[in-house]
Order: structure tokens, then C-alpha cells, then sequence
């Protein structure tokens, strides 16, 4: 069984909508992918994802999806990513996560 949490430590995280503005793979990893990703800030974020046996670049590119935006920066195969995508895995299969109707970037997710 999952450990439990408490309300108030799923509020400190920060889930926003964003949509992908570009992917596109790391030169010299076989699984990441560079995205831009626009949350409704002033500047998009880059995201580094492991993406790669499940989508195709041009696949994302579009996608609107809940970016966790309070992770503490990473660096990843030498770059920084600031945020993470959201996706369900199960088994050898991963999707991203997506939004049922159109929504502004920067929702946040509640």
C-alpha cells in the first residue's frame, strides 16, 4: 500500500498546465528528448524527459500536459531540466498525461 499524505503536502506541489513548443532528442542519449514547454510564465522552461521508446518527437510537439514546476532544478546527461512532465506508466508502456478540453497555460492543478 501507498504511503498516505497529508492535504497540505500535495499542496506544496506546484502542477501547471503547459504545452510543448519543441522536442527535441539529447545528442548522445538514446532515451531523452529536450523540450520546451510553455506554463504561462514569462519565459518557456526546458524540460528534459526519457521519452523517447514511447513518442516520437513530432508526437509531442503540441501536447498540452501538467508540468510539476516546483521540482528542484536537475541536471540530466549534462543540461538542465526545470520541471516534470506527467505520464502514467504501467508495465513497458508510458503516456503523458493530457487535459480532456482546451485550457490556459499556467492552470494550475487543484
Amino acid at each position: 500500500m501507498p504511503e498516505e499524505l497529508a492535504y497540505k503536502d500535495f499542496k506544496k506541489l506546484d502542477i501547471r498546465i503547459g504545452a510543448v513548443e519543441s522536442c527535441e532528442k539529447v545528442e548522445g542519449s538514446d532515451k531523452l528528448f529536450r523540450l520546451t514547454v510553455d506554463c504561462g510564465e514569462e519565459k518557456p522552461r526546458q524540460i528534459l524527459s526519457s521519452l523517447v521508446d514511447w513518442y516520437t518527437a513530432e508526437e509531442v510537439i503540441g501536447k498540452v500536459i501538467p508540468v510539476l514546476v516546483n521540482l528542484k532544478p536537475a541536471k540530466i546527461f549534462g543540461q538542465m531540466s526545470y520541471g516534470m512532465l506527467l505520464a502514467a506508466e504501467i508495465g513497458d508502456n508510458c503516456v503523458l498525461l493530457t487535459t480532456d478540453r482546451p485550457i490556459q497555460n499556467g492552470a494550475r492543478i487543484t
